[in-house]
């Protein structure tokens, strides 16, 4: 059973800047794809980014292209996201989530598992 566990998270004023990190633990990080997702209150959870096994393919929501950047370091079974230029529609709880499936697609369409989340509240 995979754990995961989000870090970074907090309050920041629009045009700031946070980055979250995920650590995994239960099972061999490097094979399986890696995203983070988030949810506003009274929307429905969706998806942010992901990142393939291997680092080398990578998937943004459109609203967030050019601001977010996702990245893997399989030596340390961390995944990041960082956060550029936030603005007050990026406040969410943002949640760390692992495909259940090894070697899938960065957008992260099967089964998955996932962290209890952060909160990111973005002022402006």
């Amino acid at each position: 059973q995979v754990q995961l566990v989000e870090s970074g998270g907090g309050l920041v004023q629009a045009g700031g800047s946070l980055r979250l990190s995920c650590a995994s633990s239960g099972r061999t990080f490097s094979w399986y794809t890696m995203g983070w997702f988030r949810q506003a209150p009274g929307k429905e959870r969706e998806i942010v980014a992901g990142i393939s096994w291997t680092g080398g393919n990578t998937y943004y929501v459109d609203s967030v292209k050019g601001r977010f950047t996702i990245s893997r370091d399989n030596a340390k079974n961390t995944v990041s996201l960082q956060m550029n230029s936030l603005k007050p529609e990026d406040t969410a709880v943002y949640y760390c989530a692992a495909d259940q499936t090894p070697n899938t697609a960065a957008t992260m369409r099967g089964p998955k598992d996932w962290g209890k989340g952060t909160l990111v509240t973005v002022t402006s």
